[in-house]
């Protein structure tokens, strides 16, 4: 079974009815695998299918959705290891000795 055999049964068994530019989807995730990092590809790809979907499927516009994510794919600068800029790193106090029975909380 070759790739285009399993894309129509997927189709068929996912009752979706919808062209697939297989090659727009591959290069989109390996753009994602290499340039963010292997997990990027699945999630982008997906990303990008959710996307056209909303976008009724229109060719035209999955090709301009696709080259945004390209871009932002070829253009991502962070190591896949880096930490995330807006994590905060503070310190939390230890407050588990103070009792908190009477605490009253607004709504």
């Amino acid at each position: 079974m070759n790739l285009h055999d399993w894309i129509d049964e997927l189709c068929d068994v996912l009752d979706v009815e919808a062209e697939v530019d297989e090659a727009l989807v591959l290069d989109l995730a390996r753009d994602a695998a290499h340039n963010v990092e292997r997990r990027a590809a699945p999630i982008t790809t997906y990303l990008l299918g959710y996307a056209a979907g909303r976008a009724d499927a229109n060719p035209v516009a999955i090709e301009a959705l696709a080259a945004k994510a390209t871009t932002l794919a070829l253009e991502w600068d962070r190591p896949a290891d880096a930490p995330d800029p807006d994590d905060i790193d503070d310190d939390v106090p230890d407050d588990s000795v103070v009792d908190h029975t009477d605490d009253e909380f607004d709504d």
